[in-house]
């Protein structure tokens, strides 16, 4: 690209943002393709910055505040473009800085045909950062426990596998072996079970406040209508992706999950692998537990209308697979009630509730 001179934005046809924690970076270019604005801003002057600057495309990466920038940008009248940093990547060049990761958003905004990420409202974000707060609790929460065990391990005494058992005997524990466990590492277990019953409680609120979300959301208590998808999943996919407008069709939303295999075709032979696992990997972690829910319960089947589907997937493919296999039917239909605000129903039958 060549450039004129950096005041020279009368024409600007499109602006690249490197959004940065304090400053932020921005290059323009006009309609012919040249450089007329290369800037660095502070944080707080953003708002100032753009008002001066004419309507034009507003390229961004899709990280912290991007949604945030987004939403003031388009109050302005401009266009906004939040990009997945993986599509930006083919326009970089040169040596890595700022500026130049500002001038491949620029670029990668004027693409046409290039999938942008959809704006997230205020409230989605809120439900979004819930979502990933209660994750980071199971973590630390799943975290203590095997500490705890290690530390048992270390005094000989072993507990059979499952969070229930362990809670439900680590008194007892302490009590029967007070003689062979020192008043030292006595003090260090229930410390961390301390720390185990606070997570606990945190988790048990955050679950309480989503699954009373999941019931007053439209949304959302569409989706849990679909066998085995309660609260939890319902308003994950919610926050994700809102009625999911940004995909054509239900598999493109399942290729988001990376739920559909992996492809790697040339020459006119279509060779396809294990799945792509990419995109939002706690959105696919959550439906192939939903999945693997629906997969324990055959007597079910029939009634919620997927049986004879069921069955045919079930006996040629290994338990694993069709887990997969149906997490991919049940984004596809996720997709579905979403974009036409509908419930989910088995003809015959009335509107089913998750299981």
């Amino acid at each position: 690209m060549k450039s004129r001179k950096p005041e020279d934005v009368g024409e600007v046809r499109v602006i690249g943002i490197d959004i940065g924690k304090d400053t932020f970076h921005l290059v323009g270019f006009d309609h012919t393709g040249h450089r007329v604005l290369r800037k660095k801003i502070k944080r707080l002057a953003l708002k100032a910055t753009f008002e001066t600057l004419p309507r034009c495309i507003v390229g961004m990466e899709a990280c912290m505040s991007a949604h945030f920038v987004s939403r003031m940008l388009r109050e302005l009248g401009f266009e906004p473009r939040i990009i997945p940093a993986i599509y930006v990547k083919p326009f970089n060049k040169g040596q890595k800085n700022d500026y130049n990761d500002a001038e491949a958003i620029a670029e990668a905004a004027m693409r046409p045909n290039l999938r942008t990420v959809t704006e997230k409202s205020q409230d989605q974000l809120d439900l979004q950062a819930m979502h990933r707060v209660r994750s980071r609790l199971v973590a630390r929460r799943t975290a203590t426990i095997n500490q705890i065990r290690a530390f048992l391990i270390e005094q000989g005494i072993t507990v059979r596998a499952g969070r229930h058992r362990l809670q439900s005997s680590f008194e007892a524990i302490l009590e029967n072996r007070r003689d062979e466990i020192s008043s030292r590492m006595r003090s260090t277990l229930l410390g961390l079970y301390g720390d185990w019953l606070w997570v606990d409680e945190r988790i048990k609120a955050l679950s309480s406040e989503i699954e009373e979300i999941s019931r007053s959301e439209e949304n959302s208590a569409n989706v849990m209508t679909i066998p085995g998808i309660g609260p939890l999943i319902s308003t994950a996919i919610v926050a994700a992706i809102g009625k999911g407008e940004v995909f054509d069709r239900g598999r493109d939303f399942a290729a988001w999950l990376g739920l559909v295999p992996r492809q790697f075709s040339t020459g006119g032979r279509t060779i396809l692998g294990r799945i792509s696992k990419r995109g939002n990997s706690y959105l696919r972690m959550l439906l192939v537990q939903a999945a693997n829910v629906i997969l324990m319960r055959p007597h079910r089947w029939d009634a919620i209308g997927l049986g004879p589907w069921l069955r045919g997937i079930v006996s040629r493919m290994p338990h694993n697979k069709a887990a997969v296999a149906l997490a991919n039917k049940l984004a596809r239909i996720v997709w579905s009630i979403l974009r036409h605000g509908k419930k989910y129903t088995v003809v015959g039958d009335e509107t089913l509730g998750a299981i």
